[in-house]
């Protein structure tokens, strides 16, 4: 039997190859995560208010979400890397569109609409791209894929302000939108699903009761039909509601704990590179140790770190909090994709893990909604660590008692 390659060498080796593609591709998609710096230059640009100037923020994420279902169809249908080239596509006329803006509701069309569609189709052909071509290791894989969404905000923050600096906003986003079309599309053309079946060699998928490793393949159909499933959509959502709220807050709570501007802007460097470790290292662990354990493991820690710095209020575990929520948002974009995988096998990963992404624009909006109304009634960002706190103890809850591997009869 002849050996599968790909790039050329070994398909054990040369798989890694769409790791590191698609690390590289998610830096590009994970742009929206600095979209704060635009917030400032806009505002006094089209004389506009902090609120008006968030909602290209939102819709971005919102359409980012609610697109994956849709790309999880195109991805069965087209294959990844036809899927990649429409993703890639929109997010590169979104971000070039959104350069002759004239004000904030056709910035928040242009590029939230379609920019964030565009994500919403690329974002999870590399991740179901990994999970296939990774039966042994796909936690590890996924997290190291997903890691760019998160790492993107400390490498293109810089070049974003950089170019604001020098050429103004409105031409930032064209600059950036030409660059992300030419990177997206190269790195599209080569991708490939592994033939149907395909396990690396010496791996053997164990079958024991205990184990992770998937033994059944589920459609979308079937899979909303397990409780299981509404489960894991209902704990991503309060994890993402926690970890995007947490990005929300981050320099204004920061403000009310005595952090000086150039204090926290350094911390949101420190912040992204822990929202990075949070995706390979929760990826690893839900592999290890099962979904159900991962994610009432993560529930504890926001729920810890929200109580530290709801109660003590002081800078250092003001930092050191946040880290922890900021580690665990990065986890919940591994331990979803991954519990995806090991729950409902890779047949129909495409379409399974789309719907359940959709956990992730619910917990977006409702993160910026709930915080933003707390804030308004309370006077202040800390009045809403208590909440998280709560809401974590119900995601414990649920994962305890509705978090299990499907089996057939």
């Amino acid at each position: 039997m002849e050996t599968l390659k790909v790039f050329g060498i070994k398909a054990e080796n040369g798989r890694w190859f769409y790791v590191f593609f698609g690390l590289t591709i998610n830096i590009c998609l994970g742009a929206i995560y600095a979209f704060s710096i635009f917030r400032p230059p806009l505002e006094k640009l089209w004389s506009i208010t902090a609120t008006e100037s968030g909602l290209p923020f939102m819709i971005f994420l919102a359409m980012f979400a609610f697109a994956m279902p849709f790309a999880g169809n195109l991805m069965q249908k087209w294959g990844p890397r036809n899927t990649m080239f429409l993703g890639g596509i929109l997010v590169g006329i979104g971000w070039i569109a959104a350069s002759f803006s004239q004000n904030i509701n056709s910035l928040t069309l242009l590029y939230g609409v379609i920019g964030g569609t565009g994500v919403g189709i690329m974002y999870g052909v590399p991740i179901a791209t990994s999970a296939k071509w990774f039966p042994d290791k796909g936690g590890l894989a996924i997290g190291l894929t997903v890691g760019g969404f998160g790492l993107s905000a400390l490498i293109i923050a810089p070049i974003i302000k950089g170019l604001i600096d020098s050429v103004g906003p409105l031409s930032t986003f064209l600059y950036l939108g030409i660059a992300f079309l030419i990177i997206l599309i190269i790195l599209s053309i080569p991708y490939k699903f592994p033939p149907e079946g395909w396990k690396p060699l010496g791996f053997v998928a164990k079958t024991s009761s205990n184990s992770t490793s998937v033994t059944i393949e589920i459609d979308r159909e079937e899979m909303v039909k397990t409780g299981s499933f509404w489960a894991l959509w209902l704990t991503y959502t309060i994890g993402c509601f926690a970890g995007l709220m947490a990005i929300g807050i981050s320099a204004p709570a920061g403000k009310e704990v005595g952090l000086t501007t150039e204090t926290a802007a350094l911390a949101v460097s420190l912040y992204a590179i822990f929202n990075f470790l949070g995706r390979p290292f929760f990826g690893w662990l839900t592999d290890k140790i099962k979904p159900r354990a991962t994610i009432i493991l993560s529930f504890i820690i926001i729920a810890t770190a929200s109580l530290l710095i709801y109660g003590v209020r002081e800078k250092i575990i003001f930092i050191i909090g946040f880290c922890l929520l900021w580690l665990n948002l990065g986890g919940w974009l591994a331990i979803a994709p991954t519990a995806t995988k090991i729950f409902y096998g890779t047949k129909f990963y495409g379409k399974n893990y789309g719907l359940v992404f959709t956990a992730y624009g619910t917990g977006a909006i409702t993160g910026v909604l709930i915080s933003g109304q707390i804030k308004d009634l309370t006077g202040s960002y800390f009045s809403i660590f208590p909440f998280v706190a709560v809401c974590c103890l119900a995601g414990m809850i649920i994962a305890f008692l509705f978090l299990k591997q499907q089996k057939r009869k």
